[in-house]
C-alpha cells in the first residue's frame, strides 16, 4: 500500500495543473472590462483603485470557484500537487504586489500601479504557469510585456493596458485554455 501511495503521489506532482477554467478567465476578463470602463469615469484616484482592488477580489473569487467546477467536474482532487505548486508560485507575487501598492500610495505615485500590478500578476502567472499547461506561461509573458508598456509609458495609458491585460488578454486566453484543455 505504501508502494501505491508512493506512485500515486509521484505522478500526481509530475502532473500538468490543467483545471485552470477557461471560461473563469473569460468571465474573470469580462468583469475587468467593465471595472475598467468604471475606473476611468471616476474622478479620483482613490475611488479608481478601489474599483480595481474590488475587482481584484471579485476575480479571486471567479476563479477559485471555476477552478472548483472545473476540477469536480473533472473527478479530480481540487488541492492535488500541481496545485498546490501553482498556488505557492502564485502568491508570493500578489503579496509583493499588495505590498508595493501600499508604498506607492503613501508616496502619492499611484500612476504607477498599472505597470507593477499587470508585471507582477504576469510573473505569478508565468512561475505559476511552469506546473500547469504550456499557454499559462504565455499568457502571464502577454501581462508582463504590457506592464512594461505601462510602466515606461505615459501615464494615461495605465488604464487602457490594465483593461487590455486584465480584461483582453483573460478573455482570449480563457477562449484559448477552454477549446484546447476542457472547459
Amino acid at each position: 500500500m505504501d508502494d501505491l501511495r508512493f506512485i500515486r503521489q509521484t505522478m500526481e506532482n509530475a502532473s500538468a495543473f490543467t483545471a485552470i477554467s477557461g471560461w473563469g478567465q473569460v468571465a474573470v476578463g469580462i468583469t475587468a472590462i467593465a471595472a475598467g470602463l468604471a475606473a476611468a469615469a471616476q474622478p479620483t484616484a482613490e475611488r479608481w483603485m478601489l474599483i480595481w482592488m474590488a475587482e481584484a477580489l471579485l476575480s479571486l473569487g471567479i476563479g477559485i470557484a471555476s477552478t472548483g467546477f472545473k476540477s469536480r467536474a473533472a473527478r479530480l482532487p481540487l488541492w492535488n500537487g500541481p496545485v498546490r505548486k501553482f498556488v505557492w508560485s502564485f502568491v508570493p507575487s500578489l503579496i509583493v504586489g499588495a505590498l508595493l501598492t501600499l508604498v506607492l500610495l503613501r508616496a502619492e505615485h499611484h500612476t504607477l500601479l498599472p505597470g507593477i500590478w499587470l508585471l507582477l500578476y504576469g510573473t505569478g502567472v508565468v512561475t505559476g504557469g511552469a506546473v500547469s499547461v504550456r499557454i499559462v506561461p504565455i499568457m502571464g509573458i502577454c501581462f508582463m510585456l504590457l506592464g512594461g508598456v505601462a510602466l515606461l509609458g505615459p501615464a494615461a495609458w495605465g488604464n487602457p493596458l490594465m483593461i487590455a491585460g486584465f480584461g483582453g488578454v483573460h478573455v482570449l486566453f480563457g477562449f484559448l485554455i477552454a477549446r484546447r484543455h476542457g472547459g
